[in-house]
């Protein structure tokens, strides 16, 4: 049980695609002029969190207790994810690129199904949804019993909770705008609430979810139903005030853009 804190896994496709997005960040830093430091910071503190998430011992122990995967999924949905968004990196990527690169990157970006898709996509009800269904269907017992047992899917529900985030928060950031500020309220305010129901559910269940933690949980000094309660809670309490949080950030950025806006239509009267 001692060796665990000192296990990190370097699996070659966890550690690959991290190593060059840094690579490429720091290429795209040097040609990109106009990055603040807080859209530096919030990029290489969002790796650093992926870096825990995915590579440090919190990986392996996630396989023996339920608690420590849901901080796994906290930390790529709810900290990986928005300090990614709110650092743009994908016009600091692009620059790390040879200039022919960019421009067939550029071109296709702005090809009609692409753009029509990208607009779809990042609708915030889609984006909404698609985040709502990745978080409910993984946690099904026959499919997070499953990531258990296959590193493949494993890998799948990983991949789906941090690209969903990803859509999820850029879509109410910016997608569409500041117009979006509004309805970006709601819907962060809906998905603490939904989530925060499912871990209620985990919380007060009479049983065991999962019954491949039935025999790894005891090392740990806890009952497979007291490792499933605590995964709960980190679900439910600590993850709904980061939703409060960033609720309250555009709720105040909305009012600040209404503020804005009565102030023009009086101006122009």
């Amino acid at each position: 049980m001692s060796g665990i804190w000192t296990h990190w896994d370097f699996d070659p496709g966890i550690m690959i695609p991290l190593v060059m997005a840094a690579l490429l960040y720091s290429v795209g830093l040097r040609r990109h002029a106009g990055l603040t430091r807080l859209q530096q910071s919030c990029f290489w503190a969002g790796w650093l969190s992926l870096v825990i998430a995915l590579l440090s011992p919190l990986h392996p122990l996630g396989e023996q207790l339920f608690s420590a995967h849901m901080v796994q999924h906290e930390i790529l949905m709810l900290i990986s994810a928005p300090l990614l968004v709110v650092s743009r990196p994908l016009v600091t990527f692009l620059w790390a690129l040879p200039f022919e690169w960019r421009r067939t990157a550029g071109r296709c970006s702005k090809s009609a199904l692409v753009h029509r898709s990208w607009l779809w996509l990042t609708t915030p009800l889609t984006a909404w949804w698609i985040h709502a269904v990745a978080i409910w269907v993984w946690h099904a017992p026959p499919l997070f019993d499953a990531t258990l047992k296959s590193d493949l899917v494993h890998a799948a529900q990983h991949l789906s909770f941090f690209l969903s985030a990803l859509l999820f928060w850029w879509a109410l950031f910016y997608a569409h705008g500041r117009r979006a500020y509004g309805s970006g309220v709601l819907y962060i305010f809906t998905t603490g609430a939904h989530t925060g129901i499912l871990g209620a559910l985990l919380t007060f269940a009479p049983h065991p979810w999962y019954p491949p933690y039935a025999n790894t949980t005891q090392a740990w000094g806890l009952t497979p139903l007291q490792d499933q309660q605590i995964g709960g809670l980190i679900m439910w309490v600590p993850a709904s005030l980061v939703y409060l949080a960033a609720g309250l950030y555009l709720f105040a950025a909305w009012m600040r853009e209404s503020d804005l806006l009565l102030e023009r239509t009086s101006r122009a009267k």
